[in-house]
């Protein structure tokens, strides 16, 4: 730390050490709330909460309409890569080249 203490030392050593540790956290964290949040859509599917992906998807598993449910699991899996792709993947550069 060649003498780096106190806010120094947590700035210039122990931070850029550890970002990288919890952004992998904030990327597991987002994708398991992002499957909470289709399994809270399907559980609490009201009209008064609009129309969402789970209730789309749990819409067309209760009208036995395949296309539908393809359509819904797609539309997830799109929805997934897009905040990867657009939202982690470059935090992560960023943090990873800086480190």
């Amino acid at each position: 730390t060649l003498g780096a203490t106190g806010l120094l030392g947590a700035r210039h050593v122990v931070m850029p050490a550890a970002l990288p540790g919890y952004l992998a956290g904030l990327k597991q964290g987002w994708a398991f709330s992002w499957r909470s949040l289709m399994a809270a859509e399907i559980i609490a599917s009201s009209p008064d909460l609009g129309l969402g992906l789970g209730q789309l998807l749990e819409n067309g598993r209760n009208n036995i309409d395949l296309p539908g449910v393809f359509l819904a699991i797609f539309l997830i899996l799109v929805v997934g890569i897009a905040i990867d792709l657009l939202i982690f993947s470059p935090l992560e550069r960023h943090v990873l080249r800086n480190r």
